[in-house]
C-alpha cells in the first residue's frame, strides 16, 4: 500500500465531529510527529489534543516544547471520556503500561514491531530512523507545506532519533530532512540543540564519572534513587563518546521502578534485543540496535537481587548485561 492509500485510510477514521486524543511518551520525535498528526487533522476533526504521560525535564525537550508551541498537556489531567478516537505515535501499546487504558484507533511507529493488536489503522515501519520522517511523508502526500515551527520540530525529531544521521538513518530520513530544511525556522533548531545541560545534570554526570565501572569495554553506572530519569540518558550518551567504550549502561530507581538506559556503538550486538532478553521478564524492555531502555518493577527486581542497595542492583545489572551481551544477539 502506497502513502496515498495509507493516508486515505487514516483520515477516513475521523469525521468533522471527532474529538481525538494523541498519546505520546514525549521526546523530540514523538512531539514532532504528534504535531504533524494534529496538522493533518486540521478541519478533519473537531478537536485534537496531544497528551504525554512522562515527566519532561531535559532542557532541550523543554526548549523544543516552548519554541515550537506544540501545546502538550499532561495525560493525567485529561478526561478520556471527552474523546472518541485515540492515536498512539512513535510508540506501540506494549511499550509502556500507561498505554494500557486505551483502545487505539491508530498506531503509528518506527520501532521494531511488537504490536499484535487489531487497531483499525496500523503503520509501523522499522526501516525508518524516525517517526518524524514518516509524518513528513504524510504531509507531502497531503500537499501540506509545514509551518516554520512544525518543520523545525520534525527536523529535530529526525536529528535526535538518528543521532545526526549516525544511528539507524535511512535515505528516507535524509530526504525528509532536506525537504523540511526549506521551510524550517533554523533559529528554533539552534536554540533547542544548545539547551543541553542544567547544573543538576552536570552534578549527576560528575557522580557518574567518579563511580563508573568499566568491564569489557562497557561502562556501567547505577545511581540508586534519582529525581529524574532524563539524567540517565545524558550520562549514557556522554559515556559512549569515550575512547574504547562500546556500550554504556546507566541505571537508577525512580518512582518504584528500576530504569536502565543502554547505548552502544552500533557495530556489535543489538542494544534493543539485549535489553529485551536480559530484562523483559521483569517489566518492559527493548529498543533499537544502538539504544534501548528497560523499566522494571522494583518489587520484582528485589526478588532477584535480595536487596535494592546500589551494590546489589548495580551488580545484578552488570551480570545480566555481561551474560546476555556475551551471546550472539543481532
Amino acid at each position: 500500500m502506497n502513502n496515498k492509500e495509507k493516508l486515505k485510510r487514516f483520515l477516513n477514521l475521523f469525521s468533522g465531529n471527532s474529538k481525538v486524543l494523541i498519546i505520546i511518551n514525549a521526546d523530540p520525535d514523538a512531539i514532532a510527529s504528534a504535531m504533524a498528526v494534529k496538522r493533518l487533522l486540521w478541519r478533519k476533526a473537531a478537536e485534537v489534543v496531544i497528551a504525554h504521560f512522562n515527566r519532561i525535564t531535559r532542557p532541550d525537550n523543554l526548549a523544543m516544547i516552548e519554541h515550537t508551541e506544540s501545546g502538550l498537556v499532561e495525560l493525567d489531567k485529561v478526561n478520556k471520556e471527552n474523546f472518541e478516537a485515540f492515536i498512539i505515535i512513535d510508540s506501540q501499546p506494549g511499550h509502556n503500561e500507561q498505554f494500557s487504558g486505551f483502545t487505539f484507533d491508530a498506531v503509528i511507529d518506527h520501532h521494531p514491531l511488537s504490536y499484535d493488536g487489531d487497531a483499525p489503522y496500523v503503520d509501523i515501519r522499522s526501516d525508518y530512523g524516525a517517526c518524524a520522517t514518516m509524518m513528513t511523508e504524510y504531509l507531502k502526500t497531503r500537499n501540506i507545506k509545514p509551518s516554520a515551527k512544525l518543520a523545525a520540530a520534525l527536523m529535530l525529531g529526525i536529528k535526535t532519533d538518528t543521532a545526526d544521521f549516525t544511528r539507524g538513518a535511512s535515505l528516507k530520513d535524509i530526504k525528509a530532512f532536506q525537504y523540511l530544511y526549506r521551510f524550517a525556522d533554523n533559529n528554533i533548531v539552534t536554540k533547542v540543540e544548545r539547551a543541553t545541560l542544567t547544573q543538576e545534570d552536570l552534578d549527576f554526570l560528575g557522580r557518574a564519572i567518579k563511580h563508573r565501572k568499566v568491564i569489557n569495554n562497557r561502562v556501567f553506572f547505577h545511581a540508586g534513587n534519582i529525581s529524574k530519569p532524563d539524567g540517565l540518558v545524558v550520562v549514557a550518551d556522554f559515556f559512549l563518546t569515550l575512547s574504547k567504550i562500546n556500550w554504556s549502561v546507566i541505571s537508577g530507581i525512580y518512582e518504584k521502578k528500576l530504569i536502565i538506559v543502554i547505548r552502544n556503538d552500533g557495530l556489535r550486538k543489538g542494544a534493543g534485543n539485549t535489553a529485551k532478553e536480559a530484562f523483559s521478564a521483569l517489566g518492559s524492555a527493548g529498543g533499537h540496535k544502538t539504544m534501548a531502555r528497560a523499566e522494571l518493577e522494583l518489587k520484582r527486581v528485589r526478588k532477584q537481587t535480595g536487596s535494592i542497595s546500589k551494590k546489589s542492583v548495580g551488580g545484578w545489572i552488570i551480570e545480566a548485561i555481561e551474560k546476555t551481551a556475551g551471546r550472539k544477539i543481532e
